[in-house]
């Protein structure tokens, strides 16, 4: 079952591209999906949320599960 976060703070597809690194850098994830006009990252895999916001909040946007 996909899991999503909201991530405050994309403004373009660099930002996306920044924000899908980060979260395809975590441990157990296996595709994930960067919508910067809905503010959302859609992640398939086995991976605790407070990773992924960890993660995203790591690379410089704000994050919540």
């Amino acid at each position: 079952m996909p899991t999503t976060i909201t991530v405050d703070g994309m403004s373009c597809g660099h930002c996306e591209q920044t924000v899908a690194d980060a979260i395809e850098a975590v441990s157990g994830v296996t595709h994930v999906t960067v919508d910067r006009t809905a503010g959302t990252a859609t992640v398939e895999g086995e991976v605790d949320s407070k990773a992924l916001v960890a993660a995203v909040e790591d690379a410089g946007y704000e994050a919540s599960a």
